[in-house]
């Protein structure tokens, strides 16, 4: 049976109970906590926000819309009912909201407390951790004005019980193994199986379109595929590590800063707490914010079999429209992202909507190497501008050789608006897609170089101010 720390209590779920419905549903249903709200069941209001309380003391926000009650096993997690002043009344969290008129309706509020919970122990900026929560009604400025007057409260993380290895109802399974030769196994027997990490892309298949998957296998109590190491190679990342674990290793490395502020603006701290880079390879999304910056890096993925494993590039691993080539019996275990050469210049962009919390409607990486002052190699990849994240081999052939100034970038951003086969959806038309992503290149250069009278006076070809 499924049981996790709820509250600073551990839960028993009854046998039978799915371990495939969202821990959203269950604590609004059968668990009988009706304070994490749904709002849009799809992980970017966060009226549903629940923290995980981990063993070493640190707090996660996550979205309990996208989380299945499955990836509760063995862990600790905090809802809304949860938090008690020492009184047994309101918590500080809640009463300096109420203090600084930080909530109307009060229906986004549950999420926020718990956003603004896990922010008193983590830190940062304010305005970020509130990045994944929609208040539609009461305006930020008073809530923010409230986390200035929060404290950590210094509560020690509660225990949590074992997970099971495996968990049956009626005919589904849901394993959860240990170790990578369990996983590998299990892969081998289940071909067909839904490989789960953190869930922000499949876990819409459950809140959004109710599906039940027969068998799940649950890569997350893997020790050796969470791991990070940051090397003098580069940063080896385990496949099953949270974004925001990949986020803290790439924001202390200041050869992966780029990548790092590319990073603070996927999703939300939600999201990052439970999405992976394994699981964002996997389903391989055409846009896929982090998907540009690993082909530009040359970054390498291994896969893993009974067979044994096998190692490439991600842009090989991508061969599609959410299609990769990854066998049936393989498990992606992990990605090199290469130390960028010394002197190299890395860029990484996103245009979206919303600065925070939006998928790029274009992405675009670059990584550029010298050698007496001119391009000596180029590695340009793009996202949201075709079938999958791919390079540009037009817009690299066109910098090589060259110093990088406006005209060089104006050649290689033409070859890259010409190759690109974009479509148009609501984030924007065709046009604009290819226009975007080759102006993302032209301002590379316009901030390498700097902005030369010309261009200030609008008159450079293709240069849109």
């Amino acid at each position: 049976m499924i049981r996790f720390t709820l509250n600073g209590e551990v839960v028993a779920v009854p046998e039978g109970t799915s371990p495939t419905i969202t821990l959203l549903d269950w604590l609004r249903g059968p668990g009988r906590l009706p304070g994490t709200k749904e709002g849009c069941a799809e992980g970017d209001c966060g009226a549903c926000t629940v923290v995980l309380e981990n063993p070493d003391g640190t707090r996660t926000p996550v979205n309990a819309c996208l989380m299945l009650l499955g990836q509760a096993a063995g862990r600790a997690i905090r809802t809304v009912e949860g938090l008690r002043g020492e009184d047994g009344g309101a918590h500080p969290v809640q009463q300096a909201l109420a203090a600084h008129d930080g909530t109307q309706c009060g229906f986004c509020t549950p999420g926020i407390v718990m956003s603004a919970w896990a922010w008193t122990r983590g830190g940062g900026d304010p305005h970020e951790a509130l990045a994944g929560n929609l208040c539609r009604c009461t305006g930020y400025r008073p809530i923010l004005d409230a986390m200035t007057a929060m404290e950590d409260d210094g509560a020690p993380p509660p225990l949590a019980p074992d997970a099971p290895r495996e968990v049956a109802a009626g005919s589904q399974r849901f394993f959860l193994p240990q170790g990578p030769e369990e996983a590998l196994a299990l892969r081998a027997a289940h071909p067909g199986a839904w490989l789960l990490a953190g869930g922000t892309d499949l876990g819409l298949r459950v809140s959004e379109h109710r599906e039940a998957p027969e068998v799940v296998i649950c890569l997350l109590g893997v020790p050796r595929w969470r791991r990070i190491e940051v090397t003098a190679e580069g940063i080896l990342a385990g496949a099953t590590a949270s974004y925001a674990r990949l986020l803290d290793a790439c924001a202390g490395d200041a050869d992966f800063a780029p990548v790092a502020a590319l990073l603070r603006r996927l999703g939300s701290r939600q999201i990052r707490g439970m999405g992976t880079l394994g699981g964002n390879l996997g389903t391989a999304s055409p846009i896929g914010d982090a998907l540009p910056p690993l082909i530009a890096l040359g970054a390498r993925v291994t896969l893993a079999s009974v067979r044994g494993e096998r190692e490439m590039a991600v842009e090989d691993f991508l061969i599609g429209y959410r299609e990769t080539a990854l066998a049936a019996d393989e498990i992606v275990t992990r990605v090199l992202l290469p130390r960028p050469p010394k002197g190299a210049l890395l860029t990484c962009e996103k245009l979206s909507k919303r600065h925070d919390q939006d998928i790029a409607t274009v992405g675009l990486s670059v990584l550029l190497t010298f050698a007496d002052g001119v391009v000596a190699a180029a590695r340009v990849a793009h996202g949201g501008c075709g079938p999958r994240a791919a390079r540009a081999p037009g817009a690299e052939a066109a910098l090589v050789g060259s110093p990088l100034d406006v005209a060089a970038a104006e050649r290689a951003a033409r070859a890259l608006e010409a190759e690109v086969t974009p479509l148009s959806d609501l984030r924007g038309s065709a046009a604009y897609r290819r226009r975007a992503v080759g102006n993302l290149l032209r301002r590379m250069a316009l901030r390498r170089v700097g902005v030369p009278p010309e261009v200030m006076a609008l008159d450079a070809p293709g240069v849109v101010a």
